[in-house]
């Protein structure tokens, strides 16, 4: 794979291998974390990234596109096809800008927009005050309830005072899938647009595992990683009455010439989420996360959003343990387990030391691990957090995950 790279520079080559030999030999937990194919790789790496492609296919400002408006073209057709969408845009750079592309077509400055709070399992895109967007935007947050699922009476009242502009449904750390019906129909109430970010879930809504909000929401914004298992970037899908302003406010309204050698890959990515595969796998993700927050249940961890997951993720209050979630991450760094400290809803603890981990399953799900290795996951897991500074029990932990994780190989030609 790094031929030439060794030979060019073999400093980079070899900080790279470093960095594959981590992901061979760690078990991969963090949500938003997955392992793309090679040819996905391939596609990535490929001369696309060459090509200067400002606009849209068969609207560019360079010529020479007869090859680029293909690939891109094809894309798109692939997401219209998987996710029932009459207009797609696959040209943001990523999920973040994706959103911001979503306001700034149908919003104006200082328009209210009605998302979920961070803390309680929102992004930092869907109006947290740190965020540029908040500057511009007024938004409101919705929690969840005392039971851990959204208030949908609470958000309708809240709908009902602040007269939203725009109702935002989407996560990054909430492990239930969403009612978009429950959604639409207070939009309606209350005369807002809807919008729909599905970065974290777009996999398994492709592959049919979770409800779809594309056919009735106004625009669905996310990643192409994660779950959906492409490369790192954007895609908007909308109805066609607001395909213009989309566009405009993709391409010229926020970025210049799109990353072609991207798009490229997540046509094979889509390609691929065509497959009986793929179905395969988006099912034994939701199967594996059952299982993994089951046995973390059972050791004595605290499952938010009442206490289960229908999706890909877990997020969990590792206090019971008498640890932090800061700690719980270091730990099991240490071990070759990699997820990710994570505020709980109401943490009385910081961001920076929240009480919570948030943890997931698309990756190991990809390197073809099922319910016996969650289960042996779990243990070890719980094994390094019930002991954090036995160094003894660290050690035995880090062997076996390198024994699990030499069972699956990742990328073994490479």
């Amino acid at each position: 794979m790094l031929e030439h790279l060794r030979q060019t520079d073999p400093d980079l080559a070899r900080l790279i291998e470093g960095e594959l030999n981590r992901q061979r030999h760690n078990v991969e937990l963090i949500p938003s974390e997955n392992f793309v194919s090679a040819a996905v790789l391939e596609a990535l790496g490929s001369v696309c990234t060459n090509k200067y492609s400002e606009g849209y296919p068969g609207k560019r400002y360079y010529g020479g596109q007869e090859w680029i408006d293909q690939i891109e073209q094809l894309a798109i057709d692939r997401a219209k096809q998987i996710f029932g969408a009459e207009h797609v845009n696959v040209q943001p750079l990523s999920g973040a800008p994706a959103n911001l592309a979503v306001y700034t077509a149908l919003l104006q400055p200082g328009d209210t927009i009605l998302g979920m709070d961070l803390s309680h399992g929102g992004h930092l895109t869907h109006g947290h005050p740190v965020t540029f967007m908040a500057k511009i935007y007024n938004f409101i947050r919705y929690k969840t309830g005392a039971d851990g699922l959204i208030d949908f009476e609470n958000l309708r009242q809240m709908a009902l005072e602040h007269k939203p502009k725009l109702i935002l449904a989407g996560f990054s750390a909430y492990s239930r899938d969403l009612d978009y019906a429950k959604f639409k129909v207070i939009a309606d109430e209350v005369g807002a647009l809807t919008m729909a970010d599905i970065a974290h879930i777009a996999g398994l809504i492709a592959a049919g595992e979770l409800n779809n909000p594309v056919p009735i929401f106004d625009v669905v914004s996310t990643t192409t990683h994660k779950t959906l298992r492409g490369p790192r970037g954007g895609m908007i899908m909308c109805q066609a009455k607001h395909a213009k302003a989309i566009n405009k406010a993709v391409f010229p309204g926020l970025q210049g010439g799109p990353h072609e050698h991207q798009i490229a890959a997540l046509a094979v990515a889509l390609g691929e989420a065509m497959t009986p595969a793929f179905k395969d796998y988006a099912k034994q993700i939701r199967i594996n996360a059952k299982v993994l927050c089951a046995a973390l249940k059972a050791g004595g961890l605290k499952i938010m959003h009442g206490g289960m997951t229908d999706n890909h993720l877990i997020l969990a209050d590792v206090t019971p343990l008498g640890i932090t979630g800061k700690i719980a991450q270091t730990v099991l760094d240490e071990v070759s387990i990699t997820l990710n400290m994570n505020t709980i809803p109401d943490d009385l603890r910081g961001p920076l030391d929240p009480s919570g981990i948030r943890l997931g399953t698309p990756a190991m799900t990809t390197r073809g691990m099922k319910e016996s290795e969650m289960e042996q996951i779990a243990g070890l897991i719980l094994k390094t957090l019930q002991q954090p500074n036995n160094a003894t029990v660290k050690a035995e932990v880090k062997q076996a995950v390198h024994d699990l994780t030499d069972r699956f190989p990742l990328y073994p030609n490479f």
